[in-house]
């Protein structure tokens, strides 16, 4: 497993966090918990079953952007 932590742009409300929230958790072996403030997403994932780059891509995806990425340990 893999964690890292997505810098998110566009969230202005609890029901943008819900929404990348159930975007990012529909992925194949993910799960995330996202916060307004700061606006982030903090995703655990396999890489075998899916990639950061997917990952990434399901935010833009729902609408929203990804500021920048940090591997989590």
């Amino acid at each position: 497993m893999q964690t890292i932590s997505l810098s998110l742009t566009g969230l202005a409300c609890g029901g943008c966090v819900a929404s990348v929230q159930n975007v990012l958790t529909a992925l194949p072996g993910v799960t995330a918990t996202v916060t307004l403030t700061p606006a982030e997403a903090r995703v655990t994932f396999d890489p075998a079953r899916v990639s950061q780059e997917a990952v990434c891509q399901a935010v833009v995806d729902a609408g929203f952007g990804v500021a920048a990425v940090s591997r989590q340990s």
